[in-house]
């Protein structure tokens, strides 16, 4: 897949562009429900929730029962999104599902609640969350150049957390610039089940945490902690185990 800049700006009609860079599909079927559903997004109050809970099912790859959708959310290659059942999806939110390959870039299970402003961002990677997770404000999970990020069931992320895989470019060279070095493989990363995170708390790629892990506010976590451990600090570092 193009960098969006190369996408937008290369030969090419101007609709053949932005099916492939937002709509994720040259179908013109799917191109005109698309823009449907985002003539819904911008409804505002009861109606607008009641028409997108009717409509905006059927734009994504996937969409269980009871899913309920605000007002300005942002939609790209919803075909690559798979969501569960009950998943709440506040206003303002962010789900860019752009992958060259895989068919579910973003996959929601069951009870996800996503509060306002939430970004779900895939360059060429993959999100998963499990189910009964809920990520707060403002904050922003991003996978890129096939370093997934898995969140497993029952974490709590907390408001304006940054948790990104594949956020590190190549450094090696100076005879060119770093942004043509490309993304260091960092293999992504993994919450396992019942994490918290605190407010503003990143994650960075190659990072996993164990179950019932803690990350307390403010923590920058750039090395792996065990399972049922408290972190905190910049960077982050384990200050003491969870017990009975």
């Amino acid at each position: 897949m193009k960098k969006t800049h190369a996408a937008v700006t290369g030969r090419g009609s101007a609709l053949k562009k932005y099916q492939d860079v937002v709509v994720g599909s040259r179908s013109l079927a799917e191109l005109l429900y698309f823009e449907w559903c985002m003539v819904l997004s911008v409804v505002p109050g009861a109606a607008g929730m009641a028409l997108r809970k009717v409509f905006w099912p059927r734009m994504f790859g996937a969409c269980g029962r009871g899913c309920m959708f605000g007002a300005g959310i942002v939609v790209r290659h919803p075909g690559r999104i798979r969501l569960g059942r009950n998943v709440i999806i506040s206003e303002g939110c962010v789900l860019d599902g752009r992958h060259a390959e895989a068919e579910d870039a973003i996959v929601l299970a069951d009870n996800v609640i996503l509060s306002n402003n939430v970004m779900l961002s895939c360059k060429n990677g993959t999100i998963r969350i499990g189910s009964d997770v809920g990520l707060n404000a403002q904050t922003i999970v991003q996978s890129t150049s096939g370093c997934p990020v898995e969140i497993g069931n029952d974490c709590i992320i907390g408001q304006r957390c940054f948790i990104i895989g594949g956020g590190s470019y190549n450094t090696d060279r100076l005879d060119v610039p770093i942004r043509t070095q490309g993304i260091r493989p960092d293999g992504g990363v993994r919450l396992e089940e019942d994490v918290w995170l605190g407010g503003n708390v990143t994650v960075l790629g190659g990072v996993s945490m164990g179950r019932s892990s803690i990350a307390a506010a403010g923590a920058v976590l750039t090395r792996s902690v065990g399972p049922r451990t408290v972190s905190m600090g910049v960077p982050a570092r384990v200050v003491r185990e969870r017990t009975q």
